[in-house]
């Protein structure tokens, strides 16, 4: 017989208000939400504390931590990675790659393949996002240039011959091949983005006539009308950034670390997408939950140096953000702490609309019955007290 859960004595953040009740889980889904409620006898009683009960986050965009990477592909370094981000609050992710060779990406499938076929070690596995190496040079940021290439049959259909383990790939769209990559993508169900880019507004205007529907972190290694007035004659032209803030077609994600991106930026984000085509993301590598120093971006062979330092990923030469070493619950308070943004509207930037976004709503999300009881209690400053995934605490 499934053990039955009541979660009690807290607020509860709901996709559109805040309830004071209880939460009843059986077995690894939501049963009931609300006052009043029948409680089963031999139930196991919660005591949230007057705190905040939380849908489990959902993350987008993740490399690593705990000194491991997904690229590393090896099952311990998925383990690490997973139990780390399960701790502060992310509850399903999908694991992002970067730019490497072929042979690295198709270890790191494998690994994908072997943890979302398996109950949930730590975040629950989603799929994957495909995120390097389709990426325009100029625009790779951190990324090695070595193996940044377009795309071309050859290259990528071995991907798409894993779709059901890809839920996501982003290509910049001014690359060669880039229409034929992104229709093959919706053919089989894979999702795309555009992103680390230097498109024109036009040019993804047209991409969004391909497929795309989502752009990876917003302001950054993106075109914008500064860079484009560096080589185009007047008048200047919109970017990658104007296009994602214009169409309504677009959603898009931050990164809500207090160090990418200022105040202004996240509530200017805010404004034009709101809270239902606007996720926060971590993107954070190996060096989250770890102490600063260097760290390799991507494979242990990649040739992309990072530093922690000052709660950051930095360049080697200190001149630029080489991701993030935070998890989404440092973005979430961090958002709600700067930003006027009311909380359930913050909550569902981490929860339901990343979960819409990545074509999971019906499982998870928001505290809804008969989704997967994948659930965060934190106290009212939103620091984190609990986990749990299908029902199952997280050790902490």
């Amino acid at each position: 017989m499934s053990k039955t859960l009541i979660f009690t004595n807290g607020t509860i953040i709901t996709p559109d208000a805040t309830v004071v009740g209880d939460v009843v889980v059986t077995g690894e889904k939501i049963r009931a939400v609300g006052r009043d409620l029948t409680i089963p006898i031999g139930s196991e009683m919660i005591d949230l504390e007057n705190g905040y009960l939380l849908p489990g986050f959902v993350d987008l965009h993740l490399h690593g931590a705990g000194g491991a990477d997904f690229m590393d592909g090896t099952t311990e370094a998925f383990r690490t990675v997973l139990e780390c981000h399960a701790r502060h609050g992310t509850t399903s992710c999908t694991p992002t790659t970067t730019v490497a060779s072929h042979a690295r990406h198709m270890a790191f499938f494998e690994q994908v393949k072997k943890f979302q076929d398996a109950d949930p070690v730590g975040s629950r596995v989603l799929g994957a996002h495909l995120y390097g190496p389709y990426f325009a040079k100029e625009a790779r940021g951190c990324h090695p240039a070595a193996d940044v290439r377009p795309p071309t049959f050859e290259d990528y259909a071995p991907y798409l011959e894993m779709s059901k383990y890809l839920r996501t790939a982003t290509v910049a769209p001014e690359l060669p091949g880039a229409a034929e990559f992104v229709k093959a993508c919706r053919q089989k169900g894979v999702r795309c983005n555009a992103g680390h880019s230097h498109a024109t507004f036009e040019q993804v205007e047209e991409a969004i006539g391909w497929g795309i529907q989502h752009v990876d972190h917003l302001f950054c290694a993106m075109s914008d009308r500064a860079r484009l007035r560096q080589t185009q004659t007047y008048p200047m032209r919109a970017g990658l950034m104007e296009a994602t803030l214009y169409f309504e077609e677009l959603t898009t994600e931050i990164i809500a670390d207090g160090k990418h991106l200022n105040p202004a930026l996240m509530k200017l984000a805010y404004k034009i997408k709101g809270p239902n085509r606007l996720a926060i993301v971590s993107d954070a590598m190996r060096g989250m939950d770890m102490p600063d120093g260097q760290y390799v971006f991507g494979p242990p062979d990649s040739e992309a140096i990072v530093w922690k330092k000052d709660g950051v990923g930095i360049t080697p030469d200190g001149k630029a953000l080489a991701s993030s070493v935070t998890a989404i619950d440092h973005g979430l308070r961090t958002f709600v702490a700067t930003t006027p943004v009311p909380l359930v509207s913050a909550v569902r930037m981490v929860s339901l609309t990343p979960a819409r976004i990545a074509g999971v709503e019906d499982k998870v999300g928001s505290i809804e019955p008969g989704k997967y009881a994948d659930l965060v209690w934190t106290d009212k400053n939103l620091e984190i007290r609990g986990v749990w995934i299908g029902g199952r605490a997280v050790s902490r």
